[in-house]
This record gives C-alpha cells, sequence and structure tokens, in this order.
C-alpha cells in the first residue's frame, strides 16, 4: 500500500519534466494518489508534459491571480474528483525588472506582480479550494531559503520570505479544519523558472561544495520526495513548518 493510497491532490506548477511539481505528481501516483494538474499559458506544452506521468491526469487551466479563474476552481477540480486530501503550491513568477542586482530600481508594479503570484496565491490557492478538503488535509509549497540575502535573486527573495509568513498565518486559519500547511525549501535545481534567474549559476555555485550532503542541481527528487512525505498522514501534527531539502546548506556558515 502507497504512502498516499486514495488521496487526491491538486498540483500546480508542472511545466516541465525537470521540475519538482512533476517529480511531486510522478511519487504520488506511484504511491497511490489521484492527481489533478493545473496548469497557465502554455497549456498544451502543460498537458503534453502530463502524459509522460504513469497516470494521465487531467489539467485544469488556472491563473492564480484571476478571481474568476478561482471562483470556479473548486467545482471545475471537482467534475474529475469528489474531493481534496491534498495541494501542492508550486508557483513562483518575478518580472526580470525585479531580478539581478536592480533591486534599488524595481518599480512597486513589478514588486506587486511578483508578491501576487508568488506569495498571495497561497492563500487564494488554499481558500478556493478549502470546500473540497471537507476532511481535512495537506497544503504544501515550495521555497527558497530567505534567512539571508543572495545575490541576483533580490525581490523573489523578499517575496519567498512573505511565503514563509503567508504559510504561517494560513496553518494558524485552517487548522480547526485539520488542514495542515508546510513549505519544503528546496536548494537551487536547474528548472526552467531558475535558469530565468539572470545569474542563476553564480546562486547556485557554491551549494555542493558547501552542502555537508552535497547537492546535485540537475535532481528534484530529494524535493519531491519531502512534498510527498507531507502530504502523507506521516506528518498529523506539522503545520507551519519548513523542512529543509538543501543538502544541508542552510546550516553552515561561510
Amino acid at each position: 500500500m502507497g504512502l498516499l493510497e486514495g488521496k487526491r491532490i491538486l498540483i500546480t506548477g508542472v511545466l516541465t519534466d525537470s521540475s519538482i511539481a512533476f517529480h511531486t505528481a510522478r511519487l504520488a501516483q506511484e504511491q497511490g494518489a489521484t492527481v489533478v494538474l493545473t496548469g497557465y499559458g502554455r497549456m498544451s506544452l502543460v498537458e503534453r508534459i502530463a502524459k509522460r506521468l504513469p497516470v494521465t491526469p487531467p489539467v485544469l487551466e488556472l491563473d492564480v491571480t484571476d478571481d474568476q479563474q478561482l471562483a470556479t476552481l473548486a467545482e471545475r477540480v471537482g467534475g474529475h474528483v469528489d474531493g481534496l486530501d491534498g495541494i501542492v503550491h508550486s508557483i513562483g513568477f518575478t518580472p526580470q525588472e525585479a531580478l539581478g542586482g536592480n533591486f534599488l530600481d524595481t518599480e512597486w508594479q513589478d514588486v506587486a506582480t511578483a508578491m501576487h503570484t508568488s506569495t498571495f496565491s497561497l492563500k487564494s490557492l488554499t481558500t478556493a479550494l478549502l470546500p473540497l478538503m471537507q476532511n481535512g488535509g495537506s497544503v504544501v509549497a515550495m521555497d527558497f531559503d530567505n534567512s539571508v540575502s543572495y545575490p541576483v535573486y533580490d525581490w523573489m527573495g523578499v517575496a519567498k520570505s512573505a511565503l514563509t509568513s503567508t504559510a504561517r498565518y494560513l496553518a494558524r486559519y485552517v487548522g480547526d479544519r485539520n488542514v495542515r500547511v508546510n513549505l519544503v525549501s528546496a536548494g537551487p535545481l536547474g528548472t526552467m523558472a531558475a535558469r530565468s534567474i539572470p545569474g542563476f549559476d553564480e546562486l547556485a555555485q557554491h551549494w555542493p561544495e558547501r552542502a555537508p550532503l552535497g547537492w546535485d542541481i540537475n535532481d528534484p527528487e530529494p524535493a519531491a520526495k519531502a512534498v510527498v512525505a507531507l502530504l502523507s498522514d506521516w506528518f498529523p501534527a506539522t503545520t507551519g513548518e519548513i523542512v529543509h531539502v538543501d543538502g544541508g546548506f542552510h546550516s553552515t556558515g561561510a
């Protein structure tokens, strides 16, 4: 019997088969879950990548900044599953003007876009789907260590700091529904999203040499395994937590 046997999981952010979201979907299916995916923009690409999973899941369009799409999301998901036991938030976007060393020159509108898409969306996605989580469940969002500043990450780092706080407050307010909210803080991975960050190689280059366990920027499976574990029943009393999957890099000094 799999770790997620019988569970119904909605996963966002599957754009390529190198993403944490894709490997989470694969492992979730292998562990017995029924998976529903959402995508935005390049829907034909998401649908094509979905066919590489062990079982081709339904794919729904979702712009997490669109109130109308959010308002119909529970109904649309309900057309494929009779409820949800888990949600994976793997969504983040920051305009190029807010990255790459432009911190002091970034305009508010670009910061607002980053915060809306990367941070507030955790709350809006969760509340949109709460009607389907009648028996409680687990919400897991993808994070990146924000205890210090990093070169080039700039306002995305600020958005991730806000995501950490959002997860804590969300955990407070949905706990009475038996819904857990946790974060997985993964080390840098060579995903499409990461490659869009100017200077990503500079950001990632020290991880393999400083992480006590080492770090492979081409292997998203360790992070995906942590997500699946948090979606399971094996963390029934854990919420508002950050699980670091970065080879231990966050725990080291210079």
